[in-house]
């Protein structure tokens, strides 16, 4: 790293002019403009007035996925399963490159990604996509991960020739998505590393990556490699749960061999599905699906098993993160952490009864929440949680209770830009829609403070990981924050994207 560095002609949120000294990849000085001292060795990078602000993380990623789907078809613009029938029936009429990662060989399966059938006027069957398909396997991931639809040829090849509908929802799916992200180790991290460097050019510093892996190792090799854009926190499965305790990982803990950029990051568990997949675990049944199996949702880990499960996690070290959607699935939660007596995560949090919201804070439980979802999600929570959405994606409700907020994208769900997120959070609207339930928008400021790592300023002593932009955020409009001109961003003092 540079030894010494000056960032000159800085502005902060709101106008006062500052310089910026940095020294061993941290903070030493914000200092009024003029007042730093500096010598031969200090390289000076001057921002012309630009405004600093403390790096941003996006808490909830999942990198390998992100990565893939920008090789996978686009399945988002269909509004029914005939709508996607037609867009697998046109890719295959028209052929796929043999670079594509869904195609790599002509007997590889077709994968599409992005469809969200919540709200089609019909359903997804095998026997849709078999009509169009023929012997060619072809497997579709829907948006949000947690269901795919298989044709039948996709189906005989995963051991599921006899599956009414193709249809898969969670661990059923996931056993299905494992399989799509065999690709050569060398292509795959070149493709990460794409995707980190987009991240950095917004302004981007860290991520705390979710991926269903060893992850360890795939970060510790790409870090070793030159993948230097990012920090990195990693999770830890309950499949991995065994080698993580053997190997002696702790959460908070730097990788050694990585520049001090890879830490062992939470344990990650799965205790209910989502919402547009109907799975996410509520007190209510789910309009349409009454007196049905499941109508309330699925429970993947109960509360049985989860207070010995993250009891054992704990006690190795791991600071839990458990995945809670559901109003139902999120109290089971937070029932488990108070009755461990531990602090963590919940990821998601997208409904939560009005008993909970103090819970939060009082257990030291942080709100892993996804704002741009609510943008996503809003007419399918409407209909699927009818009278239920002022506490649906409820930001405001969660600061006012007393709960930290930790924002990320879930990406590939939503896109790896913090700008979209924090957009979403303060204005409640991604469209030209009035705000849906403004009730629950947060300030920038608030939204800054919960895309940064929990800094709230730029400040001595901290890491000089930083963002420099060419306008104030605080004064952003809607639209402005969605396309935040990042011109620079420093990661310990080094730049990592650089439009000066």
């Amino acid at each position: 790293m540079t030894e010494s560095v000056l960032l000159t002609g800085a502005r902060l949120p709101g106008g006062a002019r500052v310089d910026v000294h940095i020294a061993d990849g941290r903070i030493s000085s914000v200092s009024a403009a003029g007042d730093s001292s500096r010598d031969a060795s200090t390289q000076v990078i001057e921002l012309d007035g630009r405004y600093v602000i403390p790096g941003l993380w996006d808490k909830h990623v999942h990198a390998t996925q992100w990565a893939l789907v920008s090789r996978r078809l686009d399945l988002s613009a269909a509004e029914s399963a005939a709508d996607a029938v037609a867009i697998v029936a046109e890719r295959l009429r028209q052929g796929v490159a043999a670079s594509d990662v869904t195609d790599n060989a002509d007997a590889g399966p077709l994968v599409g990604y992005g469809f969200r059938d919540g709200l089609w006027p019909d359903a997804p069957h095998r026997g849709l996509l078999d009509a169009v398909t023929g012997e060619r396997a072809v497997i579709l991931v829907s948006a949000d991960l947690h269901c795919c639809w298989l044709n039948s040829a996709a189906l005989a090849e995963h051991g599921r020739a006899e599956h009414p509908t193709g249809l898969l929802r969670e661990e059923d799916c996931f056993a299905v998505t494992r399989t799509l992200g065999v690709v050569a180790t060398e292509t795959l991290d070149g493709w990460v590393r794409d995707t980190a460097r987009a991240a950095a050019a917004r302004g981007v510093v860290g991520v705390v990556d979710l991926e269903m892996s060893w992850n360890v190792d795939h970060w510790t090799r790409r870090i070793r490699a030159g993948a230097t854009e990012l920090r990195v926190r990693f999770g830890i499965y309950p499949q991995h749960l065994d080698r993580a305790i053997e190997a002696g990982l702790v959460s908070g803990a730097l990788i050694a061999g990585t520049d001090g950029l890879l830490e062992v990051g939470p344990f990650k568990v799965l205790t209910d599905g989502s919402l547009n997949t109907r799975t996410a675990y509520c007190f209510d049944e789910y309009p349409g699906l009454e007196g049905q199996h499941n109508s309330r949702g699925l429970l993947t880990v109960p509360y049985e098993e989860l207070v010995p499960l993250l009891r054992r996690a704990t006690q190795a070290g791991l600071v839990p993160a458990v995945h809670a959607i559901g109003d139902h699935a999120n109290t089971l939660a937070l029932d488990a952490f108070e009755r461990l007596g531990v602090g963590g995560s919940i990821e998601h949090a997208q409904l939560v009864a009005e008993a909970d919201f103090e819970r939060f804070a009082r257990l030291g439980v942080t709100a892993g929440v996804q704002p741009e979802h609510a943008m996503d999600d809003r007419d399918v929570a409407d209909k699927y949680w009818p009278g239920r959405t002022g506490r649906a994606f409820a930001l405001a409700s969660l600061l006012a209770a007393g709960a930290e907020l930790a924002l990320g994208s879930d990406a590939p769900v939503a896109p790896l830009d913090p700008w979209r997120t924090i957009a979403a959070a303060v204005a409640r609207t991604a469209d030209d829609r009035a705000p849906w339930h403004p009730e629950q928008a947060i300030s920038i400021e608030d939204a800054l403070v919960a895309s940064a790592d929990g800094r709230r300023a730029l400040e001595s002593g901290g890491p000089a990981d930083i963002a420099v932009l060419d306008i104030d955020p605080t004064l952003a409009g809607t639209d402005e924050l969605r396309r935040m001109p990042v011109a620079a961003t420093l990661l310990a003092g080094r730049v990592t994207h650089n439009e000066l």
